[in-house]
């Protein structure tokens, strides 16, 4: 499966922007004709789209879950939400997608930030599942029933990576959630959501599942539910329901260029938001085994780079040090072919696979090193706490025919982005910018070859013939991917 490619991570445009919104209605009304209201005629009939229709009972079946939907406030003082607090590795770019909380500055003062989102009663005594980015570091949260009784909520837990949270409100005998299977749901599947958008209770929306196991970012592990649901600010942990009136998702992030729904939207698969939401209340945390490495997708430019047989697998784009995976001798560049002994079709099956084992369990990994095919031995161990980082200017620049200007970093920038290699982008032209590549970048490696000056940089671009294709490991804003760029026929640089 694969969602954007290397290259396309990059691409991506748009942002919720924390500000004040007025919204304003226009109500419209129509004289019908008599010739309309008899019925419609043979033209219009054969006009009528011929595709498949949701049944005439959806509507209500769906409708009729709204007692288990809940309406979120909460309230920050003193301090605003900024990018740092949000942690997803599997987050898009930040000009993407916002998170679909929406502050109400217009009504709060700045040190009060207000926002809107909703949420499943997962439990009858008060457990409420919601995204995870409208309860992180917030003072107070407020929920409000179907029924419209309000309480207070605590914040039971929250992961950040997966965008689950887990709230719990002082009630009992609360209508619960039909929990359906989100592994059967499939394309063209017919789905609605139920939440409270700009503040509305109980709007319903329907569409269908346009894609499965899309993962945004380039890496990751949440294989999302890609849905043409309308979802706006507010409706963050509303249920994305099936035909059947069961939950299978929890919407999390839309696809924006303008702020507003643009035909896209991603929901957390259901089963994978109750196993977090069980961890969360067991421990009010996720206890996760520790790989310490990141992948991305094989795609066909990117096995042409390295040469792989197939575009498959799944490409290592960073291996910590003093991880497991390190000391398994796992290396940047590597491909995992397979896992276990069987095949990786898609490179999110070996994220999802590591993800269900515990701590101290080892797993074999069949890797594609430099045209030959080698077996890695990996003990997993429990994952570290995360630790934050900053960056500041770069070095003197160089200028090559794939349109970068590039600079060195210093070893006090590596340290802080936790990388031993790197040349920073300070201009992005040509070839490079019409990839995805952009100024702030920091270029990492070539292929499998690291960069530790910009001299190596040339160097190694001296050996690919043009026309070819290289591969250009890009960092920004702390996740890696590798986007594939073709060498033009003519080439230029400068000291």
């Amino acid at each position: 499966m694969r969602v954007f490619d290397a290259a396309a991570l990059f691409h991506i445009a748009g942002r919720w922007r924390h500000r004040a919104a007025c919204v304003a209605g226009l109500l419209a009304c129509g004289v019908f004709l008599s010739a309309c209201a008899a019925g419609p005629t043979a033209a219009t009939r054969a006009a009528m789209p011929a595709g498949p229709q949701p049944a005439p009972e959806f509507a209500s079946l769906v409708a009729s879950r709204s007692a288990w939907v809940v309406d979120i406030s909460t309230l920050r003082i003193g301090r605003d939400e900024n990018s740092e607090d949000i942690e997803l590795e599997i987050a898009p770019e930040r000009d993407f997608a916002d998170r679909l909380a929406w502050p109400l500055p217009a009504s709060a003062r700045i040190s009060q930030i207000r926002d809107l989102a909703s949420g499943v009663i997962i439990d009858s005594n008060g457990l409420i599942l919601t995204s995870a980015h409208v309860v992180t570091n917030i003072d107070e949260a407020q929920v409000q029933l179907d029924d419209g009784r309000r309480f207070t909520a605590r914040v039971v837990g929250v992961d950040k990576r997966t965008d689950v949270g887990l709230l719990k409100i002082d009630a009992s005998g609360l209508p619960v959630a039909i929990v359906g299977d989100s592994s059967a749901v499939a394309p063209g599947d017919w789905v609605a959501a139920i939440s409270s958008p700009f503040g509305f209770h109980g709007s319903v929306t329907a569409g269908v599942v346009s894609a499965v196991g899309r993962v945004l970012g380039g890496a990751g592990e949440i294989p999302f539910i890609q849905t043409d649901v309308a979802i706006n600010p507010g409706s963050s942990g509303s249920p994305l329901l099936n035909s059947r009136g069961e939950v299978v998702g929890i919407n999390s992030m839309i696809y924006s260029g303008s702020g507003g729904y643009m035909g896209l939207s991603f929901a957390v698969p259901i089963n994978l938001a109750m196993q977090i939401a069980g961890q969360l209340r067991e421990h009010g945390t996720v206890r996760r085994v520790y790989l310490g490495a990141e992948f991305q997708e094989v795609t066909p430019a990117l096995a042409q780079s390295f040469g792989l047989p197939s575009a498959s697998g799944a490409l290592v784009v960073r291996v910590e040090k003093g991880s497991p995976a390190e000391a398994s001798g796992l290396v940047q560049g590597d491909a995992v072919l397979v896992f276990d002994g069987k095949p990786l079709a898609h490179f999110i099956d070996l994220p999802q696979q590591i993800a269900r084992r515990q701590p101290g369990s080892r797993m074999q990994l069949e890797v594609w090193r430099r045209g030959k095919s080698r077996t890695l031995q990996v003990a997993l161990a429990a994952q570290p706490a995360a630790v934050g980082t900053s960056f500041a200017a770069a070095m003197p620049e160089w200028n090559d025919g794939l349109g970068l200007s590039l600079g060195d970093l210093s070893p006090a920038q590596r340290l802080q982005l936790r990388i031993d290699s790197g040349l920073f982008v300070r201009e992005a032209s040509g070839v490079a910018r019409s990839e995805g590549v952009r100024i702030g970048d920091v270029i990492v490696a070539l292929n499998t070859d690291k960069l530790y000056r910009v001299d190596d940089f040339r160097k190694g671009l001296a050996l690919v013939p043009a026309g070819k294709t290289v591969a250009l490991l890009v960092m920004r804003d702390q996740r890696l991917a590798y986007v594939a760029v073709r060498m033009p026929d003519a080439r230029t640089g400068r000291p």
